[in-house]
């Protein structure tokens, strides 16, 4: 059974709730889950090493909890791990279109999940976290406001200015015993449509780079100072897409990213010379 923090009102875009966990099957359609009670909750966490999954913009309620089940089932945790999938409404009823105004919600339930972890996972091991694209921004509004040290920190195709670590922000990579990144130049999605939406939400909140390359394009700039952990450009011949990091499309390329996840939250050491 997977766990859940359900920040959604509705199956497809809708309002952001105060976050409160679920467990169950995401792999069925609709996903077979329930709400825990606080007593449950609390001992699914207690004395264990919690890795957050954190999906991007353009994910609904059914393809997240999808995407975390599969991804939790392949990655095998042992009985002192727990992984919890995160839910937030970062879609829209037409695919796209809000992504230059889903920053925010991204930062609102950014510290809203701290909130959450100094409420209710007082009792645990450690806290890490894991995002695909647009949720980078949720993860590091969320280690700015945590009050405790993140163990280990994995941002996959950061929609997110490539700067992001040493400027916006620097805070959150202090909070971060590790932060590993992977990035892909053939990610065509950070390569055009990331500067478009990034330049847009500039209109409405000029403490953003302009026309910045994405962190999940070209990763931060080098050379990066601990706690950024490289190599993290991913080889141009293996053909690394947007959608190529979680599942359930691209099997052959997602389980190479989930065993590289699984290695790093468990502190073994990584392939040499790329990321795998």
């Amino acid at each position: 059974m997977t766990l859940y923090l359900n920040f959604r009102t509705g199956g497809v875009a809708g309002g952001i709730v105060t976050p409160y966990l679920l467990e169950g099957d995401g792999t069925v359609n609709p996903p077979a889950v329930r709400a825990l009670n606080s007593v449950e909750a609390a001992h699914r966490v207690a004395g264990k090493n919690v890795l957050f999954g954190v999906h991007g913009f353009n994910v609904n309620y059914r393809e997240g909890a999808l995407a975390f089940g599969l991804l939790d089932a392949h990655l095998s945790l042992t009985d002192s791990d727990v992984f919890i999938g995160v839910l937030w409404p970062g879609d829209w009823w037409i695919p796209a279109i809000n992504y230059p105004f889903e920053g925010s919600d991204a930062m609102e339930c950014g510290r809203l999940l701290a909130t959450f972890c100094s409420q209710h996972l007082m009792q645990a091991q450690s806290v890490s976290f894991v995002s695909h694209s647009l949720g980078a921004r949720l993860v590091l509004e969320a280690l700015v406001h945590l009050d405790r040290r993140a163990r280990m920190v994995c941002l996959m195709a950061g929609a997110i200015d490539r700067d992001c670590l040493v400027a916006e922000y620097a805070k959150a990579t202090s909070m971060a015993d590790q932060i590993f990144v992977l990035a892909s130049h053939n990610d065509s999605v950070l390569r055009v449509a990331f500067p478009i939406g990034d330049a847009i939400s500039d209109v409405f909140d000029r403490s953003y780079g302009f026309l910045e390359k994405a962190l999940g394009y070209d990763g931060p700039p080098s050379p990066a100072d601990p706690p950024v952990v490289g190599p993290w450009q991913i080889p141009d011949a293996d053909n690394y897409g947007h959608g190529s990091y979680l599942p359930p499309t691209d099997a052959a390329r997602w389980v190479r990213v989930a065993d590289f996840v699984g290695r790093a939250f468990r502190g073994q050491p990584q392939p040499s010379p790329g990321p795998f």
